[in-house]
């Protein structure tokens, strides 16, 4: 089987130890010398925009890619994946006013009558 490397970056990345989505590859590392692909380069999600910067980038080894199927790659991490940060204050804040916000305005044309 031949993929692209664009084909590659489409395929969702899959962990076989607990089922859960790494990302998607965003590069393909390459060995010159020896013309082999040694690693495929998740790049970590952008904080706050991009302005803060990005979390760190995670590298797959190419032995540890089992399976690369028509629309995912399953790979065997011997490494701990980054966990998903838990909600900060101010993230619980913006969520609490938008939800007040959207109450507001739901009921805003409704309460009065003509």
């Amino acid at each position: 089987m031949e993929v692209r490397s664009g084909e590659l970056e489409r395929k969702e990345i899959l962990s076989l130890k607990d089922g859960s989505r790494i990302g998607y590859a965003d590069h393909l590392l390459v060995d010159l010398d020896t013309a082999s692909v040694r690693a495929l380069v998740v790049c970590g999600r952008l904080r706050w925009f991009g302005l803060l910067g990005r979390e760190p980038d995670l590298t797959i080894p190419w032995q540890n890619i089992e399976v690369i199927g028509e629309d995912a790659i399953l790979v065997r991490m011997t490494e701990a994946l980054p966990k998903p940060r838990p909600e900060n204050r101010a993230r619980k804040w913006l969520r609490a006013l938008s939800a007040a916000w959207k109450a507001a305005d739901s009921t805003h044309g409704r309460s009065c009558s003509v």
